[in-house]
């Protein structure tokens, strides 16, 4: 059966984009959670070193400029509408629009390649509580997960590639991902994409150069026990065992947003400089081709097959 899709919905996290937004993004993120405000109030001092902005909105604007020009060079005539969990625009209020435009049934694409609860399923369930907010909403069918696809691993295997071109020869990989609470549900499937997709990327970028996949963001309480190894632990023990260069590939993600830019590029960065190590961050897909053409891709493949996550 051929599913006629009328839109492409691009979904993602949301970010402020000012410091008056920093602590209200960070309630709409931690609503529900029982977090303390003084702990909000220590984890906006990340946006604020960086002007109280997150990069990923303007990244989501990038990205989704580049869908539209893949969609236009390959002759598809398809609307492209974003929508945010916990920012604007908020998912609700592009579902409207999208409604008032009269769009029937849309695909979404989430700027998140993994299976899991918190990378998948809580997409899902943003979508349908966003659909049930607007009166006659169009139908919304999630994209699946693509973390195995070439448009998301190639890129991360070229920029490997290229930054251990330039390392000493001892230098270790070290593959990172968003931490979740060990009872998180679909915890197991996220690690076994993430053991997959790193081991793919080691090997076709760098056969024989040993690695690691290791965790960070982590940001629940003490007593919860979350993946580890943290990314800052690992760079401990990989100096007390004499490895004085890593390059780290954040496969876990799909742009430079915040937990990229302050938990790597500030935090692991500086551990690694306290350490005397050699600290080199790869970037991520971001608004490479082959990731923009992805979208078209899967949603191409969900027209012929009714695939959805």
């Amino acid at each position: 059966m051929t599913t006629q899709y009328d839109a492409l919905l691009l979904l993602s996290f949301g970010g402020p984009e000012g410091p008056d937004d920093v602590l209200p993004f960070l309630e709409n993120v931690t609503r529900g959670r029982g977090i303390p405000r003084e702990r909000l109030a220590a984890v906006g001092e990340h946006y604020h070193l960086f002007g109280g902005v997150s990069p990923i909105n303007q990244q989501c604007r990038d990205l989704k400029a580049a869908i539209e020009k893949d969609l236009k060079d390959h002759s598809i005539d398809l609307p492209v509408y974003w929508g945010n969990r916990n920012w604007t625009p908020y998912l609700a209020d592009t579902v409207r629009e999208m409604t008032q435009d009269g769009v029937r049934h849309a695909a979404a694409f989430v700027t998140s390649a993994y299976s899991g609860y918190s990378t998948n399923d809580q997409y899902v369930e943003d979508i349908a509580r966003a659909r049930a907010e607007v009166p006659g909403a169009p139908e919304i069918d999630k994209l699946p997960v693509y973390c195995r696809r070439a448009g998301f691993v190639a890129p991360f295997v070229d920029a490997t590639r290229a930054a251990l071109s330039a390392a000493p020869q001892d230098t270790h990989l070290v593959f990172t991902a968003h931490s979740v609470p060990l009872a998180q549900p679909n915890r197991e499937l996220y690690v076994a994409e993430l053991e997959e997709v790193a081991a793919t990327v080691a090997d076709e970028a760098a056969p024989g150069v040993p690695w690691a996949l290791v965790y960070q963001s982590r940001s629940g309480p003490p007593s919860q026990p979350w993946l580890e190894p943290d990314v800052c632990d690992h760079l401990e023990t990989l100096h007390d065992a004499g490895v004085r260069s890593v390059v780290t590939v954040p496969i876990g993600f799909v742009s430079d947003h915040m937990e990229v830019k302050y938990d790597l590029d500030h935090e692991a960065a500086a551990k690694a400089d306290k350490l005397g190590m050699r600290f080199v961050r790869v970037p991520t897909p971001g608004t490479d081709p082959r990731f923009a053409a992805l979208a078209r891709e899967l949603l191409t493949e969900a027209r012929t097959t009714g695939g959805r996550a």
